[in-house]
């Protein structure tokens, strides 16, 4: 918690891994060539911000459309700090895409407001497959490396709020 002149108080996380702290992946097997790389790029944010193996669990699922479902199930073991959704929805030539990434959205927004656990939306919805590409390596970031990022700041935030009993 930082206080300016004005004596506004702000609390805000880090990006240290808190001790402790666990963090689940849930990852889509589907187009596991963008996927694998985000996983990559979630766990090396793990591990460079100071988390070991044992603290990081991955959990595979067919596609972005099961994700919500083992994020609920993940969340209500109350065994982790934070989930990490990733998947990639890539636009095809049907409305398949739309009902997809709305479905994979919303549901991860469902459950993280119902568990209380953050859960970092990593999931792509990109319109080509280079657009993907690009999210997943390292031109413009690794999108999966980002999220695990933000993971990491809300299990700091999330205790820092605790410790004033918020």
């Amino acid at each position: 918690m930082t206080s300016g002149s004005d004596g506004i108080q702000t609390i805000e996380g880090d990006f240290t891994v808190p001790d402790g702290a666990r963090f689940a992946l849930v990852a889509s097997r589907f187009n596991s060539f963008i996927v694998d790389a985000l996983l990559t790029g979630a766990i090396e944010a793990l591990k460079k911000h100071g988390a070991s193996e044992a603290q990081i669990s991955v959990v595979r699922v067919p596609g972005s459309w099961e994700i919500p479902l083992v994020c609920e199930r993940v969340a209500r073991s109350k065994k982790y700090d934070a989930i990490v959704a990733l998947g990639a929805v890539i636009r095809g030539g049907t409305a398949h895409f739309e009902h997809v990434a709305n479905a994979a959205s919303r549901g991860i927004a469902d459950v993280a407001l119902k568990s209380g656990i953050p859960i970092v939306f990593g999931v792509l919805t990109t319109d080509t497959v280079e657009q993907a590409s690009e999210r997943a390596g390292p031109k413009s970031g690794n999108k999966g490396f980002e999220a695990a990022l933000a993971a990491i700041e809300m299990v700091s935030l999330d205790r820092a709020l605790s410790k004033r009993g918020l």
